[in-house]
């Protein structure tokens, strides 16, 4: 620990030398009609080879600069092109907060440029990055495009379904997926009816989807990082959106607070989104073919954010968000309900005289969920608590340092009943604490990014060390390989059964103390999830406007908590039982192995996207008998394919047509052998069991030994764009849900045998009228 903290010091040390006799420029580029950051854009120094891109809040630095004249230099597609001159003196830092005006040409070119030279100077190992635009390229089912139609698209992501659907990322299930918005942990993004998140896709500016791989300075998740950043509202007039279609509507409102202006000393604005589903009104007028007692899926989002900024270009955020879902006698439901809420405040700071970025953030959130089926008792699971962190970023030339420190708390309420009617309870306060450091080093066309997070779980005495690295080889302009891994871990799990016949309920807990002491002959020695990840891949770009990426992956989930499927006593009755028949959770280990490949193709009006995923998972855990046994978790799915298309019609670029084909092998499925009459025993050896009256038993055949056919879906919209007047605009969309009306099978209901599926076809209308 030392020598890591020496290390660190001769690190920061050579950095402060290295400004001696340069200088640094940095700022902020802003959209001159709203203020809003534009991200991700080459600033640089004309006819020399300093620059830097912007970053999610649109700020630049370029560092290590000889004193000299120069003209700094903007381009960004959609917007003018902007130079102004600057003088740079040794020693001396200067802030430039920079405004584009949207500019009448195309400039595709420049754009292509701005992408290669993100990805010779960014690892960009198993990440993609998702902006609003690219969710709106996607067919918009519902009428309104939505975050979650777009991530059912990405390499390594599985999609299980329209109803009640989650989302699995390259062999992780839910809960080993973390997902933050604006710092705060979001506990399920998701609605029961998968085609929807809890997010507003006009709220969103970027975001940054890691399957995998993913550096120190994100922790507590083994497998997926899901990072949400919103956008701030419009701090130059008052703006909004309503709109409207057959499934739910939607309203936004943004505008200043305090106008901005290049001579301000700052500025302030607001945003408000709120969206709900009515379907389960609309749907006995529109899709009573489906169900003529309608579709029950309601649900109500609203977010609020406003924001502070400063003459240099500092800010300060408050936000906060309020999500429920409900379902009411739905198929084998007869309720089912979850809700959400939290808030905090986040912030970025730019001291006068020190070339560092500092950002940091404090957030609150609280979910509850229930479960109540026809015949099954009522299951619940709550967690709320905190998180916070603070960050410190320098930019050094083409390399960056970054290191900070995080500390969140929880508490965790779970109330389960396994499938003999056992009941599992847990109420658990937890505490982690974690400091990183990541540094990025560029060395001729070798980009090396180690970085390192030390973990301390405190409710558990528990120190986790966890070194990753990533590498990028440039080998030429349209060549590069890459490389990512490292070692993770969470103290989070989720307890659900594997024997339900619709997965939506995730009960929350925090490293369970009733577990096995050994496993496979080894002593357990912690109460962690622990897992190691390995990336390789290539970029190759073909041509101009095609971008080939191809991946293979191999996590090793060398520790993982399930429940315990094998529990038929309780431990405090039957103290001498066997663990693997009194404990409430056991251990497992699993690994998942895969290819991705991934043809982008995007040209003035064309945009489109060919995906193809290939994957193997595989999970052990011990029988009776002290044998490891091998199974597939539901979720495994060999072959997956999307076929994304986008084409802009028209001379106004005002008509567009999205088009989306998915095709997914079947998931693994446990099959029925028999039933019997299930007699409990409540009373022990005085149950007369020729009298009581028992339940309905049933008789599993092997662990998800059989599999469900293959799965396919079309889905089109078709946007037209209407110009009332200088600001406003109304679009009228048409879209078409599973076109060829596939009969895709959801599940298959064990005691009446009816065969559910999926949802069928359902064109849907919309209008979504915008001012500014």
């Amino acid at each position: 620990m030392f020598s890591l903290v020496f290390i660190f010091f001769l690190i920061i040390t050579s950095f402060e030398n290295s400004f001696a006799q340069t200088g640094t420029i940095r700022g902020f580029v802003y959209e001159k009609e709203t203020g809003e950051p534009i991200i991700f854009t080459n600033v640089y120094l004309y006819k020399t080879n300093y620059g830097a891109a912007t970053d999610v809040n649109g700020y630049y630095a370029i560092s290590k600069i000889p004193p000299d004249s120069y003209t700094l230099m903007v381009t960004c597609l959609g917007f003018d092109t902007l130079k102004i001159p600057v003088k740079i003196k040794a020693n001396d830092i200067i802030t430039k907060k920079l405004y584009l005006e949207k500019g009448v040409f195309m400039l595709e070119t420049i754009n292509i440029s701005a992408e290669r030279e993100e990805a010779k100077t960014e690892t960009r190992t198993s990440v993609i990055k998702i902006t609003p635009k690219q969710i709106k390229q996607i067919p918009t089912i519902g009428g309104q495009p939505d975050l979650a139609q777009y991530l059912q698209v990405i390499p390594g992501v599985i999609f299980t379904g329209d109803q009640g659907g989650q989302f699995y990322i390259r062999g992780g299930s839910p809960i080993q997926n973390k997902v933050l918005l604006d710092g705060m942990v979001i506990y399920n993004p998701f609605h029961s009816i998968g085609l929807f998140s809890v997010f507003d896709t006009d709220i969103i500016r970027n975001a940054d989807i890691y399957t995998g791989g993913f550096g120190a300075e994100y922790g507590g998740r083994i497998s997926s990082i899901m990072d949400i950043t919103t956008r701030d509202g419009n701090k130059k007039r008052v703006a909004g959106k309503v709109g409207v279609s057959t499934f739910g509507a939607k309203i936004l409102i943004e505008g200043p607070i305090k106008k901005q202006s290049e001579n301000s000393d700052g500025s302030s604005s607001f945003i408000l989104s709120a969206k709900n589903s009515y379907l389960e009104q609309s749907s006995k007028m529109f899709y009573t073919y489906i169900d003529e007692n309608g579709l029950p899926f309601n649900y109500t989002d609203i977010y609020g954010k406003i924001s502070f900024n400063s003459k240099n270009g500092g800010k300060v955020n408050f936000f906060g968000f309020n999500f429920n879902d409900k379902v009411n006698n739905y198929q084998a439901l007869s309720d089912f309900h979850w809700k959400t809420y939290g808030g905090g405040t986040n912030f970025l700071v730019i001291p006068s005289m020190s070339p560092v970025l500092m950002e940091g953030y404090f957030a609150y959130s609280s979910y509850k969920i229930s479960l109540k089926e026809e015949v099954s008792p009522t299951r619940t699971s709550e967690i709320n608590g905190f998180n916070m962190g603070l960050d410190f970023t320098y930019i050094l030339g083409k390399d960056k340092i970054k290191y900070g420190i995080e500390m969140s708390g929880f508490k965790t309420d779970y109330i389960f009943y396994n499938s003999i009617g056992l009941k599992l309870t847990q109420t658990e306060n937890t505490t982690e604490i974690a400091a990183y450091v990541k540094y990025k080093k560029t060395i001729g066309k070798m980009l090396i990014e180690p970085s390192f997070r030390l973990q301390w779980y405190a409710s558990l005495s528990n120190m986790s060390p966890e070194p990753r690295l990533a590498l990028k080889y440039n080998a030429s302009d349209y060549l590069r390989f890459k490389l990512a891994g490292g070692l993770y871990s969470q103290n989070l799990i989720s307890a659900k059964s594997d024997r339900d016949v619709v997965n939506l309920f995730y009960g929350f807990l925090s490293g369970p103390e009733n577990l096995p002491d050994k496993f496979n002959g080894e002593e357990i020695t912690h109460k962690l999830q622990k897992a190691e990840h390995l990336i390789l891949g290539v970029e190759y770009d073909v041509s101009n406007n095609l971008i080939l990426n191809i991946e293979g992956y191999y996590k090793n989930f060398s520790q993982l908590t399930n429940i315990n499927r094998q529990k038929l006593f309780d431990e405090n009755k039957y103290p001498d039982k066997p663990d693997i028949l009194t404990k409430d959770f056991i251990i497992e280990t699993g690994d998942a192995e895969g290819i991705d490949l991934s043809l982008k193709y995007d040209y003035k009006r064309i945009y489109c996207w060919a995906v193809y995923s290939f994957a193997y998972i595989h999970r052990f855990y011990e029988n009776i008998d002290n044998e490891l046994v091998e199974y597939v978790p539901h979720y495994d799915r060999r072959h997956n394919i999307n076929l994304i298309t986008s084409y802009i019609l028209g001379r106004n670029y005002d008509w567009e047509i999205n088009v989306r084909w998915n095709l997914g092998s079947g998931f693994p499925v446990t099959l029925t052998k028999g039933y019997y009459p299930l007699i409990t025993f409540n009373e022990g050896i005085n149950t007369n069991y020729t009298t009581v009256n028992g339940n309905l038993g049933i008789l599993y055949d092997d662990l998800n030994a059989g599999r469900l056919p293959y799965y396919h879906r079309l889905d089109i919209s078709l946007k037209k764009k209407f110009e009332i007047g200088n600001r406003s605009k109304l679009e009228a969309n048409i879209s078409v849900t599973n076109v060829y009306d596939r009969k895709n099978i959801f599940y298959k209901d064990r005691v009446t045998n009816e065969i559910i599926y999926q949802l069928p076809i359902m064109p849907s209308i919309g209008l979504n009228f915008s001012f500014n």
